[in-house]
């Protein structure tokens, strides 16, 4: 008798909140139309080299309850077996050897990648969807459909934040916070502009190519000196760990030797942004005879795999049960997303950046007002400082150092300043050189 033909379901890339949810509303839509659910650990790890015994029967009974917890109930891994045919054509022949005939891949840009692969390596043998995951927010979606984990990797990393900032006022210290976003900004601007902390650096604001440590680092010096002169010696600075990718390798040779993952991105973990950071910045404060403490601290460990926000375990149940129903109704490459309350597939076809050959990113929209907004009340040095002679004597005067030799120092940092913002009824929003209030912030 032919064997009924099955669904599997595996996780690639890093955890995210809200995984459990994909895959329990996905099993239970599954089961409900009588549909065999395989569950694969470790993502592409076992099958990609032909071992097709890490597998887990999934059932209503055993999922149920488990889109209440952050991880993964199937495991995760970044094995990417697009680097090597063989792998690509191990990984079809291990689902078909466990009758799979229909496959759901959750995770973020590089695993989407690796489904719209395997779907054609299959030829038609497997049907493959895939469900966009990350903490990161950069996967090639609608500006205003946040990719699953977002929000709640920005609501705990918003707590760990908003302790800090406690901390630095008590202590009269500084913070540099790395957050996770290997590529883009999202999550460092979403839980810098959500705490309120007092300047935040993503990859996106700087446009020269590749970045210059010493931009990254008079940035920061910039915020503490201008902090300083209004009477504070504490701060939060939220910076993106993708900075470190922009950076010019021969500002970091002493870092040559970080390893890659197996999708060819370097291991930011391998590369202490912050402890860098931290070191340049206070030698650069020392050149005008000021100290500070500072502190690197690096968050996103613990905020990819806390059990999801109510906005995520709704919204991955979501997409866990459009991605089952897609499937059995006969659907096939395509990204799984939900758009102002909609099923909307995104095919695979469009995926592909031309350019790059990879999937496309998501960026940061410098130009938006949500960014103008941010900048604003962020605590750093704007081309108004300079303008303003009564302002730049004062951070002159903190600096112990001229006007002149001040605005040498510092002022081109201000030549790629986003567009100042103005509410107008007739205009929208252009901006006031006034606009000061935000610098006494927190």
């Amino acid at each position: 008798m032919r064997q009924k033909k099955k669904v599997g379901i595996l996780v690639g890339g890093g955890p995210a909140p809200g995984i459990n949810s994909v895959i329990s509303a996905a099993t239970i839509r599954c089961q409900l139309d009588g549909i065999d659910v395989i569950g694969i650990r470790d993502g592409f790890e076992w099958i990609s080299h032909g071992n097709i015994d890490r597998v887990i029967p999934l059932a209503i009974d055993a999922v149920s309850r488990i889109h209440f917890r952050g991880g993964s109930f199937i495991g995760i891994s970044r094995i990417n077996p697009t680097t090597d045919p063989a792998l690509l054509e191990n990984t079809v022949i291990s689902l078909l050897r466990l009758n799979i005939s229909q496959l759901i891949t959750i995770g973020g840009d590089d695993t989407a990648y690796t489904a719209l692969k395997l779907e054609e390596r299959a030829g038609g043998r497997i049907r493959v969807v895939h469900v966009p995951k990350t903490i990161d927010n950069d996967l090639n979606l609608p500006p205003y459909v946040d990719t699953f984990g977002f929000q709640t990797a920005r609501h705990y990393g918003v707590d760990i934040v908003k302790n800090l900032m406690v901390d630095a006022r008590t202590t009269s210290r500084w913070y540099f916070v790395i957050a996770m976003g290997r590529k883009a900004g999202h999550l460092a601007l979403g839980i810098g502009k959500a705490a309120a902390a007092t300047l935040t650096l993503i990859p996106e604001e700087f446009a020269s190519r590749p970045v210059r440590l010493k931009e990254v680092v008079d940035t920061l010096v910039g915020a503490i000196i201008k902090r300083l002169s209004y009477g504070r010696a504490d701060g939060v600075a939220v910076i993106a760990e993708g900075l470190v990718l922009g950076i010019d390798p021969e500002d970091l040779m002493a870092l040559d030797q970080v390893e890659c993952d197996p999708h060819g991105n370097i291991r930011i973990a391998e590369v202490n942004i912050g402890e860098v950071l931290k070191m340049a910045v206070a030698a650069r404060l020392a050149e005008f005879g000021l100290r500070t403490t500072i502190v690197a601290k690096n968050i996103g460990y613990e905020l990819r795999c806390a059990d999801p926000i109510p906005l995520d375990m709704e919204y991955t149940r979501d997409l866990g049960y459009s991605a089952a129903k897609y499937l059995l109704s006969g659907g096939n490459a395509a990204m799984i997303s939900l758009q102002g309350g909609q099923f909307v597939p995104i095919p695979f076809s469009t995926l592909l950046d031309p350019e790059t050959g990879r999937a496309r990113i998501r960026f940061v929209d410098i130009h938006s007002t949500r960014y103008g907004i941010a900048r604003r009340y962020m605590i750093r040095l704007r081309r108004d400082d300079f303008e303003d002679p009564h302002e730049l004597a004062k951070f002159a005067a903190t600096a112990s150092t001229p006007p002149d030799k001040f605005r040498r120092e510092f002022e081109y940092l201000v030549q790629n300043e986003p567009r100042p913002l103005v509410v107008s009824e007739h205009d929208g929003f252009a901006e006031g050189p006034a606009d000061v209030w935000a610098e006494h912030d927190d």
